[in-house]
């Protein structure tokens, strides 16, 4: 990144670049370590003082709090993939009573279109039986 700025020109000038691709955002490498690094940066238990026990004592607490803190973070994070499956499930539910709703009345249709089939054959044959009574009629008085 190059930055520029006005300077006076009695002052004297200093000047620093780099050649790596690294951001001048990052912190350097001295910089304190992360004791857990999955936690933001700003929830990172400060290194304690050494001399002090009541700095130890504050160190020691603000890492289980942050042990914690990972720990609920997981949970919510399986809840919420147990959450999106139990959704699934539920959709894939509904879309399975909607198709059963569906072939139900599919199936009462066609009852229906079956029964009035069948009424119209059995009117058929009584007409059929009727004309052939009627031309052996015709037949016999021939």
């Amino acid at each position: 990144m190059i930055s520029t700025a006005r300077v006076p020109a009695d002052k004297p000038v200093r000047i620093a670049f780099s050649l790596n691709d690294a951001s001048d955002d990052t912190p350097p490498e001295d910089a304190i370590p992360l004791v857990f690094p999955e936690l933001d940066q700003q929830l990172q238990p400060l290194p304690p003082c050494h001399d002090s026990a009541e700095s130890m004592e504050v160190f020691k607490q603000h890492c289980q709090i942050a042990e914690e803190y990972h720990e609920v973070k997981k949970e919510i994070a399986l809840l919420e993939q147990r959450k999106k499956e139990l959704i699934a499930k539920l959709d894939q539910a509904e879309k399975e009573k909607v198709d059963a709703a569906e072939l139900v009345r599919e199936f009462e249709a066609l009852t229906e279109e079956n029964r009035t089939l069948k009424l119209a054959q059995s009117q058929c044959v009584e007409q059929l039986e009727k004309l052939r009574i009627q031309y052996q009629k015709r037949q016999g008085s021939s």
